[in-house]
């Protein structure tokens, strides 16, 4: 959720690639790849929405449309003449900016590059104050990663506006109205700056049983070996290619540091350092298993079985469990 202040371009400058080409190996087999580009640039008009998208952009408000005959109120503004009024002349009014969640809404963890700065994240259809119709829109949570149940048909919802904007509907997205203060759901306007995404408060691990050392101790030692064997395959290496990450583990039986530094995954026992982001799993044995190619990361989490603390982190797990898969078919050679 932070905002960088830059000027940002259709294609980031990091997505072009130098022309050239390189060999790979896959398998004992070399390969040769060449880069190359397909691509096409066009502009296209908001037409009529254009005062629903300068709105948002310039006064931080949103807009509807509202018959002038019969006072449906449509979010975004729909028609500039009301289809169930023989055609009435509609007008622009401004709605209120919280709402509530017309269904129980999907959640996205997989998307294609041109959404992968968005996920995870949820979409859902919003009635808004003073509308009769819903908005499809964005939704995130304050409380670490984004699971099912954190937002269901009828939960109250926040807009928020993104502090860079440039008149897109992704210039907005609404949050849970219960993970905000009062002054916040009140405030017209919310920026993401003037919400705190740093502190979400951990789930509670249940009280240390008997067996829970031991099991701890068993997925710390099975991890390392687990860490030892991706070091030494470089397709695994690579799915943590300059990524650098140090993670706070925390489950019932003890605590671990996960460090990712350049293509190099380690566990050592304890927390060491200041963590990039903080991971609880009551079973350490969750991790060990997603890992070794035997569960799913991603299904733990959406099963509350494992919780981060930041969602954009989600991209972290998608690398480890990159790893695994990588891990587990050159095994397979």
């Amino acid at each position: 959720m932070t905002t960088i202040n830059k000027v940002k371009k259709v294609i980031p400058d990091e997505a072009i690639p130098e022309v050239g080409t390189k060999i790979v190996n896959r398998d004992g087999q070399d390969y040769l790849l060449v880069n190359d580009a397909m691509f096409t640039f066009y502009q296209r008009s908001m037409g009529e929405f254009t005062p629903f998208f300068l709105g948002m952009r310039d006064e931080r408000k949103i807009l509807g449309c509202r018959c002038t005959k019969c006072g449906i109120v449509r979010v975004p503004p729909l028609a500039t003449r009301c289809p169930d009024c023989n055609f009435a002349p509609t007008e622009l009014v401004e709605v209120g900016d919280v709402g509530k969640m017309l269904s129980t809404p999907p959640i996205t963890y997989f998307a294609s590059s041109l959404f992968q700065e968005q996920v995870p994240s949820g979409r859902g259809r919003i009635v808004l104050e003073g509308a009769d119709t819903a908005l499809s829109v964005n939704f995130y949570t304050t409380k670490g990663i984004l699971v099912p149940g954190i937002v269901n048909r009828g939960t109250e919802m926040k807009v928020v506006f993104k502090d860079q904007r440039v008149g897109d509907i992704t210039d907005i997205f609404c949050v849970p109205a219960s993970e905000l203060t009062s002054e916040q759901v009140a405030r017209k306007g919310l920026l993401v700056s003037e919400i705190d995404w740093e502190s979400a408060a951990e789930p509670d691990l249940p009280q240390q049983g008997p067996n829970d050392r031991g099991r701890f101790a068993s997925a710390l030692a099975g991890l390392r070996a687990l860490a030892g064997e991706m070091n030494q395959c470089e397709r695994a290496r690579e799915d943590i290619a300059d990524w650098k990450r140090n993670v706070h583990v925390k489950t019932a039986g003890g605590q671990m540091t996960m460090t990712i530094d350049n293509g190099d995954l380690t566990f050592e026992p304890g927390l060491v350092g200041d963590p990039d982001f903080v991971a609880v799993c009551a079973d350490p044995m969750v991790l060990q298993e997603g890992l070794a190619y035997k569960g799913s990361l991603t299904q733990a989490m959406m099963e509350r079985r494992l919780w981060i603390s930041r969602n954009p982190e989600f991209t972290t797990i998608f690398k480890l469990e990159r790893m695994a898969r990588s891990l587990a078919r050159s095994k397979k050679v």
